[in-house]
């Protein structure tokens, strides 16, 4: 058999898997998108705007980019959107990681061809599909000023003011490249059991652990706050507006709580009829016009119960370091799981600040001046990085500091075991 023939055998398993795990994670994204478009309403939007609407929510959620711009005439909207719904984002990658990842479980060592053979595929296919949804991710509305006065001008100054959306198309492939690139770095990073090149096999001890955990420590976040979220949904009231942001931006709010709830700021606005789907305390917080940053103070002042914030985290970034301990070597020393522990906390802080911010804004402008119909929104909120990721790299160098004193036992316990039974034997 020719090696040529040889290599094209083992290229249809890849592609076949490569095209699995894009059907699939394109399928969830568009299918959290929609259920949660539809509970926030957008079913009912005129003009059979709902599949564009999905369409452009999984572009955003595949890391892609999509503008508002305003319509012709002197009465024009004029608007702009940069947010990331994590929940439809978080559905996707955990479905194209792993399988992705499926067909190389169960083995210790990969070369880097066979790797990138794998990786290679997907990223196409992921890129074809996501230039094929931008494509449809295109609406225009038209938008009433609300105000009778203007009404009346709009009809003397030209046509009524519409806004619509369109996927830039270069800017949302080169994301999405960036994206599907990140999600498959992080898959071989923090899979235990997936393979590694065999120079690469050596620091498998001191970053796999701490990534690992890291991990798990953002999906535990993201599964209280869906705890919280349905708990809400059942006692509040508007279970339809429960549901929309647990299916959208779930994980925006819960590792905003991460990052608030060790010591972590951002810096919020929200100006008009508009404003974030975030607890009440959160949204007074950011439309005073006093303060310069939110964090876990400010909301205390609104509702005490936010100190538990604090208190669930710090026992959260504990387990952490703890389980981080109890997955790596036991010949790894305290220093060096504080080391690890610390640097994988503040990539994820960093990570966390950037996916998690929203800039937003719309208004209507006559003849490129002011806000008119009164219609004009501000909304953001955005990362106090230094702080966010400083306070993230302290709290990783405790938490894996004492995870390893804890695992202390277990270690010694194991080892006993080994010994024993190798006397046994």
């Amino acid at each position: 058999m020719s090696r040529t023939s040889a290599d094209s055998r083992g290229a249809r398993p890849a592609w076949r898997d490569a095209l699995a795990a894009v059907a699939a994670g394109f399928a969830v994204m568009a299918a959290v998108s929609a259920a949660g478009l539809a509970c926030a309403g957008a079913a009912r939007l005129p003009g059979a705007a709902f599949p564009h609407v999905v369409a452009a929510v999984v572009v955003l959620a595949a890391g892609g980019s999509v503008d508002v711009a305003g319509g012709e005439g002197l009465l024009r909207a004029e608007g702009g959107l940069a947010l990331l719904p994590l929940s439809v984002s978080l559905a996707g990658a955990l479905t194209a990681g792993l399988l992705f990842l499926r067909p190389l479980r169960h083995r210790a060592v990969a070369g880097g061809r066979e790797l990138l053979a794998r990786a290679g595929p997907l990223v196409l296919l992921w890129l074809a599909a996501l230039a094929g949804t931008a494509l449809l991710a295109r609406q225009d509305f038209a938008v009433s000023p609300g105000d009778p006065a203007l009404e009346d001008a709009s009809e003397l100054l030209g046509p009524a003011p519409t806004v619509g959306f369109r996927a830039d198309l270069p800017a949302t492939l080169l994301f999405g490249l960036l994206w599907i690139a990140g999600l498959l770095l992080v898959a071989l990073l923090v899979s235990r059991r997936a393979p590694l090149p065999a120079r690469l096999v050596r620091f498998h001890a001191a970053v796999r652990p701490a990534a690992s955990a890291t991990v798990v420590l953002l999906l535990a976040y993201v599964a209280l706050g869906l705890g919280a979220g349905l708990l809400a949904a059942a006692t509040r009231g508007q279970p339809d507006r429960a549901f929309a942001v647990i299916l959208l931006a779930l994980p925006n709010l819960a590792w905003l709580a991460l990052t608030l709830g060790y010591g972590g700021a951002w810096d919020g606005r929200a100006d008009g009829p508009f404003g974030l789907p975030v607890p009440q305390a959160l949204d007074r917080v950011v439309r005073d016009a006093d303060r310069s940053a939110v964090d876990v103070a400010d909301l205390a002042r609104q509702d005490g119960r936010m100190w538990w914030l604090v208190a669930v985290t710090a026992l959260a970034l504990l387990g952490t370091g703890l389980l981080a301990a109890l997955r790596s070597p036991a010949h790894v020393r305290p220093r060096q799981h504080a080391l690890h522990l610390a640097a994988a906390l503040g990539a994820a802080a960093l990570a966390v600040s950037l996916l998690a911010s929203v800039d937003a804004h719309f208004g209507l402008a006559l003849m490129g001046i002011g806000d008119a119909g009164g219609l004009g929104t501000t909304v953001e909120l955005l990362p106090v990085l230094w702080r966010n990721v400083g306070l993230a790299v302290l709290w990783g160098a405790v938490a894996g500091f004492l995870g390893a004193l804890l695992a202390r036992p277990v270690h010694r316990r194991a080892a006993a075991r080994g010994r024993s039974a190798a006397r046994g034997r």
